[in-house]
């Protein structure tokens, strides 16, 4: 599959809903923490994959702020199994030149993860290959708002006026707001939605769902696939589908 890929039109940004761990767990009876672990595989395919094609972005929805209201001994498992996944992958991904970055509400996360977030983030700060941003502590309606909330801090300490607010202002006062828009969203575990994941940033990405494939399956095949799947289809980016093959033969 790898070689039906065209690497002079890769997405630049691929964002990834990582479900099913639980399921694939139980569908081996055993916990729902198991499928976590055995998940940090595909989050290597995945990102060892997108290193090696030259994608720019890949964006994991680690940690959903509506995932704090799992069980408390699941999210302490996710936190400590965080930690660990982080300190024992920097070594690889300084090696592929990759560099990490979040995005989210950390400071709702354990001092232990923040602490070993911060160490990771700047012993990759100067790497220049693929960005890897982890959604951790967010959603989608949470980014909307604190944009929000900041745009009105500036327009009551009178730094701008609301008429000056336009799509671009709310853009950059976003989680991902130096990150391209998405133009790839995957999603495992055979459901399709978006679960308040990167609600401004997937409005004219391609969506890509696995029916049958829990994400600890996931395999740098099944990125393969998506992606000559996404060279296929048309963007047309609300223009016709004229429009767009002219200005491509121009």
């Amino acid at each position: 599959m790898k070689e039906l890929i065209d690497t002079g039109n890769l997405p630049k940004h691929i964002a990834v809903i990582m479900d099913g761990n639980g399921r694939w767990a139980q569908n081996q009876g055993a916990a729902r923490i198991f499928g976590h672990r055995n998940a940090i595989k595909a989050v290597r395919e995945v990102t060892e994959g997108c290193a090696e094609l030259g994608v720019g972005f890949l964006t994991l929805y680690a940690f959903s702020t509506e995932n704090w209201a799992r069980p408390e001994f699941e999210v302490r498992a996710l936190m400590e199994l965080l930690v660990q996944s982080i300190s024992n992958e920097l070594p690889t991904m300084l090696k592929n030149n990759v560099k990490l970055d979040t995005i989210g509400d950390t400071e709702s996360l354990p001092r232990s993860c923040r602490n070993t977030l911060t160490e990771a983030i700047e012993a990759t700060k100067d790497n220049t290959g693929l960005n890897l941003i982890l959604a951790l502590g967010y959603s989608g309606k949470w980014d909307i708002t604190q944009a929000a909330r900041k745009i009105a801090e500036d327009v009551k300490n009178g730094i701008i006026a609301p008429e000056q607010i336009n799509e671009e202002m709310l853009a950059s006062k976003l989680a991902t707001k130096s990150r391209p828009e998405v133009d790839l969203m995957l999603r495992t575990g055979g459901d399709h939605r978006i679960s308040n994941f990167l609600l401004w940033q997937l409005a004219y990405a391609e969506l890509y769902f696995y029916e049958n494939l829990f994400w600890p399956d996931f395999r740098r095949e099944h990125l393969y696939e998506a992606i000559a799947a996404f060279q296929n289809r048309e963007r047309r980016f609300g223009k016709t589908g004229e429009q767009i093959k002219a200005n491509s033969a121009k």
